[in-house]
């Protein structure tokens, strides 16, 4: 059956695509067989991440007629944060992206991080080397940019892109080491508006300030919503990956990525929905310790 799968995926049939990403999200025994025949594939990994309202929807929707236009295929996934009760993701702004749902070179897949507390879907690696074995030329992951998801990203795309808009000058200031650390190309959205010279100048010498290691970080303006900047941020993407940059950093991305994966494993014998009855009936009792009750876990486990 696996064999039959993969063969599908390989000459891209959207179908049995999403069939085996959900195969992979419900954790269908056996699953672990159709990832450990999955072929190695250098189909770039572009992360775009950045504050909510920075326009990365709008964004990525450009980019996609960028490269529709090309002739190229496009798969992107759509990270949003989840309800804690039913998993559900909260944002439904992929309407952005809405003429692409049908078209034959373009894959969207909406994912909900499903309570996982780095800010991506639990299953964002296996997901992502799914489409890898497919027939893509660029993959999108496009996360809502809170908390950990920034640097998350950053160990599972090839280039990570960080957008910003003119008026975060005081937010990019508070995160600049994690978004200087991540960054591999950074994009001013909604470049038309004031004082956007000003902040692309400003952002550029905290770059330089802060770079020890030679490496420029490039900075492009865009208006995505008019499609401005999108040719130049493409042929920056492209520089990029065609540079082979192969840093500590990715090793130590990578060496993140494989420990995830064993953690998961580690953790698959201890079903939530137990722990969440035990939290039930013990909560109101006098003495209740949360790291008691997870010490017991362990030693069960």
């Amino acid at each position: 059956m696996w064999q039959s799968i993969l063969n599908d995926i390989k000459v891209g049939n959207f179908k049995v695509l999403a069939r085996a990403i959900s195969l992979v999200e419900n954790e269908v025994p056996g699953y672990e067989q159709l990832l450990q025949e999955l072929p190695f594939t250098n189909t770039t990994v572009i992360g775009i991440t950045g504050p909510p309202g920075a326009g990365k929807s709008t964004l990525v929707d450009a980019l996609i007629a960028h490269w529709i236009a090309l002739d190229k295929r496009v798969a992107v996934l759509c990270v949003d944060p989840s309800s804690p009760f039913n998993y559900g993701a909260l944002l439904g702004d992929r309407i952005r992206m809405n003429e692409w749902y049908t078209h034959p070179n373009v894959y969207i897949r909406s994912l909900a991080t499903r309570g996982s507390l780095g800010g991506l879907h639990p299953h964002i690696i296996e997901i992502t080397s799914l489409l890898q074995a497919a027939t893509f030329d660029y993959i999108i992951v496009e996360t809502v940019g809170v908390g950990q998801s920034e640097i998350e990203i950053a160990g599972l795309a090839d280039v990570t892109v960080v957008v910003v808009v003119p008026e975060a000058g005081d937010e990019v200031q508070t995160m600049k080491a994690g978004l200087m650390e991540i960054a591999d190309i950074f994009v001013i959205n909604k470049s038309d508006r004031p004082d956007a010279d000003s902040f692309v100048r400003n952002l550029r010498l905290m770059l330089s300030t802060g770079n020890k290691q030679g490496n420029e970080t490039a900075v492009l303006k865009t208006v995505a919503s008019s499609r401005i900047g999108i040719e130049a941020l493409s042929k920056a993407i492209e520089e990029f990956k065609n540079s082979n940059h192969v840093s500590d950093k990715k090793i130590w991305l990578l060496t993140e990525r494989v420990f995830e994966l064993v953690q998961q494993k580690k953790m698959r014998g201890i079903p939530k929905e137990s722990i969440r009855k035990t939290i039930l009936e013990q909560y109101q009792e006098p003495g209740f310790n949360l790291f008691t009750l997870a010490q017991k876990i362990y030693n069960e486990s």
